[in-house]
């Protein structure tokens, strides 16, 4: 705790100890339910909160007006909830969705939702192929974040579709992120983004490498994309 503490002070975040007792709740519930559904392959205490926490909220390293804004963010591909929870947690004024294709993993995060008492923040069992044809999602989210495993041209034909005209889309990756920038060109201009900006950094007190990939979106997305379930990854743009 105090770690997670120190290292949120080098990026001028102060944490409440109401905000560190629902991160407390959280890393609880995180380790209970892995025992049944597998949510990750981390379950050292200190690695779930510079991994996933302390990675989770990053987004400040490319958006450093959370505290101040009620942005809609959407989640794609969210698994234990990284980082739409912990983001949650420390920017509360955000309107959260978190979307991911597992059933049982939506189960766990509504009761994490729930059990933590986290308001206008929710949980859909959706693919995103199919939700981004939603008029209800489609282009409405001002922000767009994944820590999906994935080729980014692929992440940005998913994530795209959901962010409104002028919002962004951030994806978070480990190191040097440039051949998949460059890779991931032409999707960004098919799918309506600008240029691709990279943000690099290390997690504090560590040798862990850092890259949140932040686009902007600059016209809507046509209609035809995403592409049917399975063709962004097998034949990305």
């Amino acid at each position: 705790m105090e770690q997670f503490v120190n290292d949120l002070k080098e990026w001028n975040i102060d944490i409440s100890d109401e905000q560190l007792n629902l991160f407390e709740r959280y890393t609880a519930l995180l380790l209970d339910w892995n025992e049944k559904i597998n949510l990750t392959a981390i379950t050292d205490i200190d690695d779930i909160y510079k991994k996933h926490y302390l990675d989770s909220l990053s987004l400040i390293k490319c958006i450093d007006n959370l505290r101040d804004k009620e942005y809609s963010l959407l989640d794609l591909g969210t698994g234990a909830g990284f980082p739409g929870i912990p983001l949650k947690i420390m920017f509360p004024n955000l309107k959260i969705t978190l979307v991911d294709s597992l059933r049982k993993r939506v189960d766990y995060l509504n009761l994490v939702i729930d059990e933590l008492n986290l308001k206008d923040i929710y949980a859909i069992h959706s693919r995103a192929e199919v939700l981004a044809h939603d008029i209800k999602y489609r282009e409405q989210s001002d922000i767009v974040v994944s820590r999906a495993v994935a080729n980014l041209s692929v992440l940005c034909e998913y994530c795209l579709p959901f962010v409104k005209v002028g919002g962004v889309f951030v994806s978070y990756k480990s190191g040097d992120s440039s051949v998949e920038i460059s890779g991931a060109s032409n999707a960004i201009g098919m799918l309506g983004g600008k240029k691709a900006v990279p943000f690099e950094f290390t997690l504090p007190n560590s040798d862990y490498s850092r890259c949140n990939v932040l686009i902007e979106k600059k016209k809507n997305t046509e209609e035809r994309f995403p592409r049917k379930e399975g063709i962004p990854s097998k034949r990305p743009l």
